[in-house]
């Protein structure tokens, strides 16, 4: 009957015990050491990596849309036209701006002919002061409300605020448009390409101003591009509780479009204001995780010494601990077949397999 092969160190380890346990008359001297594989501490972290994923975009890029409400008469644009500053995108119908603007053109001028002749009236005693007052205040209504009127006017036709190229159109000539409803969206080619990329605030600590980091989008055959860290955001999202970091692209091809997503792998320092510095250690090496402490089996000149150690978490694939000298190596794999003072030896698993495949 054909069974699974067992991986090199567990049969190894099962080859160790059957032997052990057929050699009860012998010594325990002459007990074999137990094969396991371990891993070297490296220097309590001053540095590490910070991994994540989030999407391209130009660090300006502007949502166009109407002040006013309206009838969409004219759209300009489709999505990849290159447009240049001041190039009209979107018109409305200005039918009712102009009749706004007409009626209190109208108003103003009724304002201004009435506090003329009143003035006229007040020199010769025939109205109060307080009626000049109330002329005076109507005409600064009527001027305000015509400024409005024409502001708004000049709100009928859209036009592009930089130069670049319109990513998106939302709208189509004749639907009806509320004031503030995006119709486009246009990107100023002429400000960079950045990766706005969503950290946790564990992580986002770690992080600063002028980190390198390097980028990786998969539409471009896993090439790898290089950039810095140039804003770390100061709040975090609301609905995800992450915090936006931006990374600046260095010298990114042009075959780049924005909202292409792209991987990032941030070089950064250990958390400001952190008391403790962790090494990273292979997550398999801890035992008895609980708080702030856990142990791991040390390897000392063919020894398992068992030691505690300060526990700062899980990242990913690594176990975050303190107190482990620099180059110390711990126990991975085997760990938990070994005893206090147990004598070991460290085996090569890919030396262990090619030895089999002999």
């Amino acid at each position: 009957m054909w069974r699974t092969p067992l991986p090199p160190l567990a049969a190894l380890l099962m080859t160790t015990a059957l032997a052990a346990c057929g050699g009860k008359a012998k010594t325990e001297a002459a007990t074999p050491p137990t094969p396991v594989e371990a891993a070297r501490v490296a220097a309590p972290e001053a540095a590490g990596a910070v991994t994540g994923a989030g999407t391209l975009e130009r660090r300006r890029e502007m949502a166009l849309s109407f002040r006013i409400p309206g009838v969409l008469t004219a759209m300009k644009v489709e999505a990849g036209d290159r447009v240049s500053a001041g190039q009209l995108v979107a018109a409305i119908d200005p039918a009712g701006v102009d009749a706004r603007q007409q009626q209190t053109m109208a108003e103003l001028e009724r304002a201004r002919r009435d506090i003329e002749r009143d003035k006229t009236l007040f020199e010769k005693g025939y109205v109060s002061r307080q009626r000049i007052d109330d002329r005076t205040s109507a005409l600064k209504a009527a001027q305000a409300a015509y400024d409005a009127a024409r502001f708004d006017r000049r709100w009928a036709s859209l036009v592009s605020p930089a130069s670049g190229v319109v990513l998106e159109r939302r709208a189509q000539a004749g639907e009806v448009v509320a004031a503030g409803q995006v119709v486009a969206r246009i990107a100023d080619l002429s400000s960079p390409l950045v990766l706005r990329l969503p950290l946790s605030a564990r992580e986002a600590a770690r992080v600063r101003v002028g980190d390198v980091a390097r980028v990786r989008v998969e539409d471009l055959a896993e090439q790898t591009l290089s950039g810095r860290v140039t804003r770390v955001g100061e709040a975090a999202d609301t609905r995800t509780g992450a915090i936006s970091v931006e990374i600046e692209l260095s010298a990114p091809p042009a075959a780049l479009r924005s909202g292409q997503v792209a991987h990032a792998t941030l070089s950064v320092r250990t958390a400001p204001g952190a008391t403790t510095t962790y090494a990273r250690i292979p997550a398999e090496a801890v035992l008895e995780a609980n708080g702030q402490r856990a142990f791991v089996y040390r390897f000392d000149h063919g020894k398992a010494r068992r030691m505690a150690v300060g526990f700062g978490g899980f990242d990913g694939d690594d176990a975050l601990v303190s107190g482990l000298p620099d180059g110390a190596q711990v126990i991975t794999a085997g760990a938990g077949f070994v005893a206090d003072g147990e004598a070991v030896r460290v085996i090569d698993p890919k030396r262990l397999d090619a030895s089999r495949g002999q």
